[in-house]
C-alpha cells in the first residue's frame, strides 16, 4: 500500500517534494475509490464504507473542478493519466 501511494505521488507530483498538490490528492482519492469499489463487490451492505466512498467521490469531484478552473493543462494531464472521463 505504501509503495502504491509513493508511485502515485511520484507520477503526479509537480516537483520532487510535492505531496499535497491537487493533482496528487486526486490520484490518491482515485486509488481509494477503486479499492472501496472492489470492497463493495464482496460486501454490498456495508453502509459505513459506503458513506466513506461517497465522501471520497465528492472530494475528488471538487478537486477536479478546482483544477479545471485554475490549471486546465494539468487537469487534462490528470484525466489522461488516471483514465477518468473517457
Amino acid at each position: 500500500m505504501k509503495k502504491k501511494k509513493e508511485e502515485i505521488t511520484k507520477s503526479l507530483a509537480i516537483n520532487s517534494k510535492d505531496v499535497g498538490s491537487a493533482e496528487v490528492q486526486i490520484g490518491l482519492l482515485s486509488d481509494k475509490i477503486e479499492k472501496l469499489s472492489d470492497h463493495f463487490k464482496k460486501f454490498k451492505k456495508d453502509k459505513h464504507s459506503a458513506m466513506g466512498l461517497n465522501k471520497s467521490v465528492n472530494r475528488r469531484k471538487k478537486l477536479l473542478a478546482y483544477l479545471k478552473r485554475k490549471n486546465p493543462e494539468s487537469y487534462n494531464k490528470v484525466l489522461k493519466q488516471l483514465n477518468l472521463r473517457k
